[in-house]
Order: structure tokens, then sequence, then C-alpha cells
């Protein structure tokens, strides 16, 4: 009887769910990668279709090189929204506002104004990761209305510290910093259309579909992506919305006291998105059920 009893309470564990079992195998492949990586890393993964998070040192403070752009970007949206900026607002450069870096204004900038709208500032800003444009979008927008909106989210590591390339600043420790679940949870809100509004979400979308990196170059052919990177030294991060069909998801990696120029970021993408290409493609039992999507 006591042995039968025992196989009763046994049964729960015995009829296993066999996506729990493959995701249970992404996060150890994971940290696997963790593991060979000579840095640190942490990552946040929301599946959108069911809201559930995944994380591997998700409070992980870090800084964030041009990821925090994506902050930013809220903030100008915001200020457009309350109608104190507008995106066809003509605003002026001349060489005095060069930051160096990363993106192609630096080159175009001589003693001679240069005329760009805010659109075309907020696309160089993502597209390119241009630093002149990030630059001047933050003395439009306001560095406190960036940490303001960030408060107000619930995202409290998610700051805005220094203007780009203000290497001084950086090394008081001034640095722009998240983790990857709280920007995985920012980008959650847009991709929900519940940041600032409905227009303004899926005008950020559009924007960051512009962006070539990591992301982009680990999927497969044709997957389309919204994503933001960012390098610094010791550095490497990106978060974006990959629109899987049937399974659409965040991925959120961040890299800090990375050595050289190595990145895990690419085999994390490839990682993620295999699982849940095998999770769109399959019902609950592991059978699957549609033709190979991607």
């Amino acid at each position: 009887m006591r042995t039968f009893a025992a196989f009763l309470l046994a049964l729960p564990l015995l009829a296993q769910d066999p996506a729990a079992l493959l995701e249970a195998k992404l996060m150890e492949r994971l940290r696997q990668i963790d593991q060979r990586f000579n840095g640190v890393m942490g990552l946040a993964i929301v599946d959108l279709s069911t809201g559930k998070v995944l994380s591997l040192n998700g409070d992980l403070v870090t800084a964030q090189a041009s990821l925090i752009k994506v902050p930013i970007l809220a903030a100008a949206f915001q200020k457009i929204e309350s109608g104190g900026l507008a995106l066809d607002q003509k605003v002026e450069l001349t060489e005095k506002d060069k930051a160096g870096g990363s993106g192609t204004l630096d080159a175009r900038l001589g003693p001679q104004p240069l005329a760009l709208t805010v659109e075309e500032l907020l696309t160089l800003m993502i597209r390119d990761s241009d630093n002149t444009a990030t630059n001047k979008i933050i003395a439009l927008v306001g560095m406190d209305s960036v940490n303001q909106l960030m408060a107000q989210l619930g995202l409290r590591s998610t700051r805005l510290r220094r203007i780009m390339m203000d290497s001084a600043a950086a090394r008081r420790n001034e640095e722009n910093t998240s983790t990857p679940l709280e920007m995985a949870r920012l980008f959650e809100f847009i991709y929900r259309e519940r940041l600032i509004s409905r227009n303004a979400s899926r005008r950020m979308i559009e924007i960051m579909k512009l962006v070539q990196a990591d992301f982009r170059a680990a999927l497969p052919r044709g997957t389309v992506s919204a994503s933001k990177p960012g390098a610094v030294p010791g550095v490497r991060t990106e978060a974006g919305i990959v629109f899987l069909e049937g399974r659409p998801y965040i991925l959120s990696v961040m890299c800090s006291l990375v050595e050289g120029n190595t990145s895990p970021i690419r085999d994390v993408v490839e990682e993620v998105h295999s699982y849940f290409v095998r999770i769109a493609q399959s019902n609950r039992y592991g059978h699957r059920v549609s033709e190979p999507i991607y």
C-alpha cells in the first residue's frame, strides 16, 4: 500500500511538460555560454505570447554604451506627444556639436550650420548610433526628462548620467546604466504599445527595425527584429524585439568586463531563437504541427 501511495505522489513529477524540459535545456546552454565567456554576462528573455520571463544575472547593473539611446528615444517621443517638440522641427548643428565616436554626422558638419529635423536626428541616433545626433537630442529633451520617465516606468537602475563620449564623466563612475530585466521591460512597454502612446510606440519600433547589428546577423534571413546595440571598451550590449511568426519575443543581453572584441551575443541569439522556433512549430506535447518558420 505504501509503495502504491508513493507512486501516486510521484505521478505529477513523471508527467513532465516537454516545453518546460526544453526551456531548462535552453537555460543550461545559456549558462554554458556564460561560463565560456571571458567577461560577465546577464540576459533576460520575454515570451510575448505568454508573458513569461527568463533571466540569467537579470539584475546585473551594466554600463549601456549606445543601448541607453532607447530610453533617450522614449523621452524624445514623450516630449513630442506633449507638444514640446515636433518630428519635423528643424535643428541646426555646426562643427562645434561634434561628439566623435560612432555615427556619420560629424563628417557632414562644418562652420556653416546644417539643419536637420528631429526625426532625422532620432533616426541617426538609433540606426547609425550617431553620438552627435544623440547629444543634440539630449540637449533638446533634457537628461532629467529621460530619468523621470524611467522612474515612472519603475526602471530604477536605468539612468542617463552623462552625454555620449564624455570619458571624464565615465572615469568618475558617472555611467549610463540599466539591467537586462529592466531593458527587456522597456521593450515590452514599446511592443505592447503602452509607452507614451500607440503611435509613439509604433514609430519607435519602425526606427529600431532599421538597425543592422548582432541580432540581425544571427537571425535567419527574413526574420524581422527591432533592436539597439551598444559597444564601448569592456562592454557589449544589445536588446530588442524579434517578430517571430506565432511566437514573438524580447531578448536583452549585456556584457561587461569584456576582454578584447569578444562577444557572446550572437551565440545567445542563435540559441534563444532556435528555442522559440521549436516552441512556435509544436503543440503542447511536442508534435511539430506547422511548417518551418523564421
